[in-house]
């Protein structure tokens, strides 16, 4: 009986949780001329890849900038949130490997959610993973191969994925043990979702401009903030 009414108080005190939770939402933008971005050179080099640009061969993305000057990639999430991962239960995540590049080249998961790694390349490549926190891995990806999975257990800001066959191949994995975060979209624009009320410290990080924070208080009608990076 009292373990019955315990259940049952947790689940009243989640469903209430839940009900007041809200939406952080917001737009990333660029002050400033961001770097010319470099191309990729080594391609040409390759007959396999070099197939995929008959034009011209692809650059780097390190600044991806709207016509509006909304800043994209940027890992947007909550600070001091820990334990609270639901990436056991979160649907997959995809990372594609087409034309010898990665796709995305930025993206954000939950430790114990599913990283699903697809080669849609008709050339071998080997999936590294270079962390910091995380165990490393080095696995050999054949053209039409089964579908590589991978999950992380700590938290870790850009983990670096990349092909030692295609030095030029990389993409930057966050891990999060928590489900509040957004990466910003190719407007600058992000959303955070269901955000339980209360204060928190809200971060901005990109891979080349840094970290910025701001705090911010979520209520029943959710909360915005913007933030601005600045190349001099």
């Amino acid at each position: 009986m009292k373990k019955s009414l315990l259940l049952l108080s947790l689940g009243i005190f989640s469903a209430l949780q839940l009900a007041g939770a809200a939406d952080i939402t917001g737009v990333i933008n660029l002050k400033g001329t961001a770097p010319a971005e470099k191309e990729l050179s080594p391609i040409k080099d390759d007959p396999t890849c070099s197939a995929s640009y008959p034009g011209a061969l692809p650059k780097t993305k390190f600044y991806v900038v709207s016509a509006g000057g909304g800043l994209a990639d940027v890992i947007v999430s909550l600070k001091g949130i820990s334990g609270k991962s639901t990436g056991a239960s979160a649907a997959p995540l995809v990372l594609d490997q087409k034309g010898c590049l990665y796709y995305p080249q930025i993206l954000a998961v939950q430790t114990g959610q599913k990283l699903i790694v697809k080669n849609s390349d008709t050339c071998v490549h080997n999936v590294h993973t270079v962390p910091k926190e995380n165990a490393p891995q080095n696995l050999v990806q054949m053209p039409g191969g089964a579908d590589l999975n991978f999950t992380f257990d700590k938290p870790e800001p850009f983990l670096k994925f990349q092909c030692d066959v295609h030095p030029w191949m990389f993409a930057w994995v966050s891990v999060f043990d928590h489900p509040y975060f957004a990466v910003s979209g190719a407007d600058g624009k992000f959303t955070i979702k269901d955000v339980p009320p209360g204060k928190y410290t809200l971060e901005a990080a990109h891979r080349k401009l840094g970290v910025q924070t701001a705090e911010i208080e979520i209520k029943d009608t959710g909360a915005a903030q913007n933030f601005t990076f600045e190349i001099k």
